[in-house]
């Protein structure tokens, strides 16, 4: 069994509640022989009013008259007396006043929250890989090829009741946990019936009715987010890709490798057209839900959500390669640079079932969550090649499509009079999808005059099929029992098992010059001249000018079966330690094993010998509370985590990153990261809803994964993943909410008031890489070399940004269903990726960015209709991605400019 090395700290404060909780009293009790216990965050202090002629004191069996009742806390909300632990909510009432679209934007509201691509989350600057996901306590598969962790921009806000963002660690959470655990709440089986009609549009000022790139594709189906079947593999290249040979000269004839290029889509893939006015965005959805009483205790309901939406973005910007020169490598210049034209289509599609029955202190729910999401982009990059020196043009059209279906049922069982015994159990399975069809580049050479030519010889295009499918069935179950003692003392444990299986594979194709007649100075003058669809056309082909090659694996392996399997199991007490203390000490067993196979994609036979990584950890966790005066509280918590690579980082194949155009190279070499965890905040609710708190954190991470970013052949950059030896993170919080009443005495103000919530995190970092430090990369044997040569000591982790600050105020009337607010979101530079054989890091700098939302509810007698409109981005915040070298000299990796975004939306409820 593999323990994670132990800190004195935590074990003596483990010592201390032990000693603590031997040492609890009786309470008296309340008429009936009822005990009086304690709430979570809540301590009643009962005054005991005594006869004067009564001589005897009364005996704990004895029932006893409370006079008076005081009741602490009343003002700490209802999610905060549900948990011990740091942690941050997002409610309904949220989603509305910003009018966020989805999980990942409400979440960068959250402090200490920050969102990269907009939809990965990181939790005090910690990236993805160090925080998890789950929906109705249920872990999620990930359609993503870079990440297992799902991206949250999937899950529309509709469908969502709330989400819990969880900071110090519970045992009964997986053991995968860094800087959080986000726990995504569908939504629940109404009281009453309701149907809710939705319907919007938006615009960008850099989009809409502007001109923007485009291809046919699949035509009108497009919309949707749904491939008509243009898309699909040709049955020539399926017949071919089944002989389970390279399609290339050395397995098949000329003709046959014409005949299979013809059969490839062309015109309506390979052709970007300019679009004089792209749309607007539109979406539309309903809501439903009834329930109904069927006698005997015994209720019945369901929900069902559904939506889409189409949203349209261009941008424009620079992509740019820096490199040092001189004999000290410190000289920053460009190896290229290019300006680059994208406009993307999203098309999303998402729908959500619920069905629950509940009779006495039972309750059974079925959910079922279906999402499907299409990005449609047609990008063209035009500049100068300095390293090759000479200009050049790159033509892409993609087609990324994301599927999730998630099923789960989950039931809970109260026992007991007052609900002693409660168990809860729930089963999921899930299975994500990322279907890449056709992806397709073109390349082309500057001729001068305007004119770009295609280089036959050097192959200059590729078309791409890949796909990912990634399947999670799990299963866990929760008791909790209340101990019939008259101090509140809970006693909770439970198992849990996960199967993440996924399958990934990647083929390529290129046109190559061919061995027809029209091979070498026999090709025509205007051939590299011509229109796309014409120079890849079946005339082309059957000429032999050009024929069909594939090139899968050129790279590395082109495909990969991974697994992760983890078994958990925790015990947990949760008490009152004093009239003013609680506490909460747990432990979690886990046993996991993790493996990622890469095999031959046309043999199907593994290669190589990846040991799979077989660990078992023993973690802790102990959180205390202090109702240290009236709504006011202080929490503690130190406890021991792990975080375990991602797939795609242990396969050593090569792949692109279709964000950033960058390529990654797996290190199956890489090991658990291993956590330990501090935390101290300071809690003041001093009012219904308002609220100031106050936090320190501390993690100490012993070999954290850490991304390197080299120069490969050309001007290609190219990244792989090591283990750090040691890292720091640790940092500060502040949040705080607060309603205002200005007192404005004008009928125009009438029931309004002022509202603020604001939040800051403060954090810093520092990777350690000693002298006689090591760190393993890919090359056939995982030789090792001095972490110096690859990570410069004392840098900060990657990813974590100083300063995360968020603001929102505004106006409020809930007589007049009225809302108005501004958001304001601000996140400091961070890495994203470590620089070049120890040179400056790569950079990202978010900024600030500023929103305002506007909701009004009117009533049209018994019907309420109610308007939205958000504008996005006001102060139009470029994104940038780049490199500085010495005197300020910046190279601009990524930048572009997003623009501003307008939105507006009807719905009413009936």
């Amino acid at each position: 069994m593999k323990r994670i090395p132990s800190r004195s700290v935590l074990f003596v404060a483990i010592t201390t509640l032990i000693a603590c909780q031997g040492a609890w009293a009786r309470q008296p009790e309340a008429p009936g022989g009822q005990s009086v216990v304690p709430s979570q965050a809540t301590i009643v202090q009962a005054t005991i009013a005594q006869s004067a002629a009564t001589a005897a004191q009364p005996t704990p069996e004895q029932p006893v008259q409370l006079d008076a009742v005081e009741v602490r806390g009343e003002y700490i909300p209802e999610p905060m007396l549900q948990t011990a632990e740091v942690a941050s909510f997002v409610q309904r009432e949220d989603f509305e006043r910003t009018g966020d679209a989805d999980a990942a934007a409400a979440l960068q509201r959250v402090s200490g929250v920050s969102i990269v691509g907009d939809k990965f989350v990181y939790v005090r600057g910690l990236g993805e890989r160090y925080s998890s996901a789950l929906f109705n306590g249920s872990p999620l598969p990930s359609p993503e090829p870079m990440q297992r962790v799902v991206p949250l921009d999937l899950f529309p806000a509709e469908v969502l009741q709330g989400m819990t963002v969880q900071k110090t660690y519970s045992v009964k959470y997986p053991g995968e946990f860094g800087g959080g655990v986000i726990d995504l709440q569908s939504l629940n089986i109404p009281d009453a019936p309701f149907f809710k009609l939705s319907v919007g549009g938006g615009f960008n000022d850099n989009t809409t009715m502007e001109k923007g790139l485009t291809y046919y594709g699949g035509g009108d189906d497009d919309f949707w987010g749904y491939d008509d079947g243009t898309r699909k593999i040709p049955r020539a290249l399926q017949d071919a890709i089944g002989t389970g040979k390279r399609v290339d000269r050395n397995n098949f004839s000329n003709e046959e490798l014409a005949t299979i290029g013809r059969s490839l889509e062309n015109a309506s893939v390979n052709v970007l057209q300019e679009n004089d006015s792209i749309d607007p965005d539109v979406n539309f959805g309903f809501s439903a839900g009834w329930s109904a009483d069927m006698g005997d205790d015994a209720r019945i309901g369901f929900v069902a959500v559904a939506g889409f939406e189409n949203e349209w973005r261009t941008i424009f910007g620079d992509q740019e390669q820096g490199v040092f020169l001189g004999p000290d490598l410190e000289t920053l210049a460009y190896g290229n640079d290019y300006e680059f034209l994208s406009t993307r289509n999203n098309a999303r599609v998402n729908a959500l079932l619920g069905a629950g029955y509940e009779w006495g202190n039972n309750r059974i729910n079925l959910t079922t969550l279906y999402v499907h999401d299409t990005l449609k982009e047609a990008r063209s990059r035009a500049g100068m090649d300095y390293i090759s020196n000479y200009g050049y043009r790159r033509d892409d059209t993609r087609w990324f499509e994301r599927e999730m279906i998630n099923n789960q049922v989950s039931g809970s069982h109260e026992f007991g009079e007052y609900g002693d015994l409660k168990v809860e159990w729930r089963a999921a399975w899930a299975q994500a999808t990322r279907d890449v069809p056709y992806e397709k580049m073109i390349g082309f050479r500057d001729e001068g005059d305007g004119y770009w030519a295609y280089s036959v010889g050097n192959q200059e295009n590729y078309t791409r099929f890949s796909q990912v499918d990634d399947e999670v069935a799990s299963g866990g179950v929760d008791v909790t029992w209340r101990l019939p003692i008259e101090r509140d003392v809970t006693l909770s444990g439970g198992a849990s098992y996960m199967d993440n299986d996924r399958n990934a594979w990647s083929r390529e194709f290129r046109y190559f010059a061919g061995d027809g007649p029209g091979n070498g100075a026999t090709l025509p003058h205007y051939f590299p001249y011509q229109r796309p669809d014409y120079l890849f056309s079946d005339y082309n082909l059957s000429q032999g000018w050009l024929r069909l090659e594939e090139t899968t694996g050129l790279a590395g392996q082109a495909a990969y079966d991974a697994t992760l399997k983890v078994l958990g199991t925790y015990l947990q007490v949760d008490g009152e330690i004093t009239p003013r203390l609680r506490g909460t000490l747990g432990v979690r067993y886990e046993d996991a094993t993790q493996a990622v196979h890469p095999y031959d994609i046309y043999t199907g036979v593994r290669s190589g010998a990846l040991a799979p990584l077989k660990n078992d950890y023993v973690l802790p966790a102990l959180t205390l509370t202090w109702n240290v005066a009236e709504n006011r509280q202080v929490r503690f918590g130190a406890s021991q985590t792990i975080a375990r690579p991602q797939f795609r980082e242990l396969s050593p194949q090569l792949y692109t990153d279709p964000e950033k155009d960058r390529q990654l190279y797996g290190n199956p070499y890489l090991v658990d990261s291993e956590l330990t965890n501090f935390d101290a905040r300071y809690e003041w609710f001093f009012g219904s809803g308002e609220y100031f708190t106050a936090g320190l954190f501390h993690k100490q991470i012993d070999k954290p994964i850490e991304s390197i970013m080299f120069t490969g052949g050309g001007d290609e950059l190219w990244q792989t993943f090591v283990n750090a030896p040691e890292a720091t993170v640790y940092g500060a919080e502040l949040e705080f909410k607060k309603y205002f009443d200005p007192g404005i005495a004008a009928d125009w103000w009438d029931g309004n008031r002022l509202y603020l919530a604001t939040n800051y995190t403060w954090t810093d970092s520092e990777v350690t890489a000693g002298a006689n430090d090591t760190v393993a990369l890919d090359g056939g044997s995982g030789t090792t070399q001095p972490a110096r040569s690859l990570i410069l000591d004392g840098s900060r982790m990657q990813g974590q940004s100083e300063h995360i600050a968020n603001l929102q105020f505004g106006i409020e009337n809930t007589a007049k269903d009225l809302q108005a607010t501004l958001i304001a979101n601000y996140v400091s530079e961070r890495i994203s990726a470590r620089g070049n054989n120890l040179r400056q890091d790569v950079m990202e700098d978010p900024g600030l960015t500023l929103d305002l939302v506007l909701r009004k509810t009117m009533r049209f007698g018994e019907t309420p209709v109610t308007l939205g409109f958000a504008a996005r981005n006001i102060l139009d915040t470029e994104y940038d991605e780049y490199i500085e070298g010495g005197g300020g000299q910046k190279i601009h990796v990524l930048r572009y400019d997003p623009g501003v975004s307008w939105s507006f939306s009807v719905s009413t409820e009936f």
